[in-house]
């Protein structure tokens, strides 16, 4: 198989995967506390991105890349899995599936604001014009599409949901500075984040079920949120001709979630969703692919230049 044409196989199981996982999560929140099953789902992505890296021959590689830059480890590993995910769980267990998705996919179009300041890059207009669009969607979505009210039915979880996406922002800024194999990234923030989240299960909560239903949907977050998948994303980014072309397979994937929280879940799909769900993904879509049209444009149009 082409290069190319086996990119879009992993990117496209990578998307199909993703879209499944909100309704994992509401589903495996059923049996579990957010906690619980931050634990459970922590825990079976070690042991999957483990098996990927022994697999690879890499398994030397996390204690190199852990004795260069221990503090950085650690920092990933409280963002991500411990905050981010208890936050986010959090969040998906306040809230219906369909808007704890919806807002959840904002971190795309918060990114670059954040970088701004952060990294000191540049802010283009055309993220400036996203964001506006995107949080009008979010703001339709908090509502319930009652903007006059200015009502919400659970201002916690929407915080939550949106203090998710600032975390989510973070761990990427953050990883920038990482020069390492990504996938030993992954698991050393992993490993690092378990012993946290065992301690405060510990503390705070009980321990998990492990009834076969619960486990099994535990697992299935750890695989397909957390561990495959982020796998197959690397592996369609990596054998991609053009990485454009990939990355823009990520706007099927709340789409698709969507379905699948109808179908499976049953949850009735409010009008505010699709309206604000098509605020979202419209900012998004400004956000990637106007700095292209623009590159394209000047491409074929260069300016003249000034006679000397």
């Amino acid at each position: 198989m082409k290069s190319s044409n086996l990119a879009y196989v992993y990117g496209m199981a990578a998307v199909f995967l993703w879209s499944t996982v909100a309704t994992a999560f509401k589903i495996a929140l059923s049996y579990y506390t957010p906690l619980q099953l931050v634990f459970v789902a922590v825990l079976t992505s070690i042991i999957a991105l483990g098996g990927i890296l022994a697999w690879q021959k890499k398994l030397s590689l996390l204690k190199q890349q852990f004795l260069r830059r221990p503090m950085f480890y650690l920092v990933t590993g409280l963002i991500n899995p411990f905050l981010y995910y208890v936050v986010l769980f959090k969040a998906y267990s306040l809230l219906p599936a369909q808007q704890a998705l919806s807002l959840n996919y904002t971190w795309a179009v918060l990114l670059p604001l954040l970088a701004a300041p952060l990294l000191k890059q540049h802010l283009r207009k055309s993220d400036i014009a996203a964001a506006l669009i995107a949080y009008t969607g979010v703001f339709i979505i908090a509502t319930g599409g009652d903007i006059s009210g200015f009502s919400f039915d659970s201002p916690l979880g929407i915080g939550l949901a949106l203090t998710s996406t600032v975390l989510w922002c973070l761990y990427w800024i953050v990883n920038t500075k990482d020069q390492g194999d990504p996938v030993v990234s992954l698991l050393l923030s992993f490993v690092i984040g378990l012993p946290f989240i065992a301690v405060t299960l510990v503390l705070t909560d009980t321990l998990p079920s492990f009834s076969l239903k619960a486990i099994f949907a535990g697992m299935y977050v750890g695989l397909f949120e957390m561990g495959i998948t982020f796998v197959l994303w690397l592996m369609a980014l990596k054998t991609a001709t053009r990485t454009a072309n990939i990355s823009t397979m990520v706007f099927l994937s709340p789409v698709m979630s969507i379905g699948f929280i109808a179908w499976i879940l049953q949850e009735t799909i409010a009008m505010a969703t699709y309206l604000g769900l098509a605020f979202i993904l419209s900012g998004m879509m400004l956000q990637q692919l106007w700095p292209r049209f623009t590159e394209r444009k000047n491409k074929i149009s260069p300016k003249p230049k000034l006679a000397k």
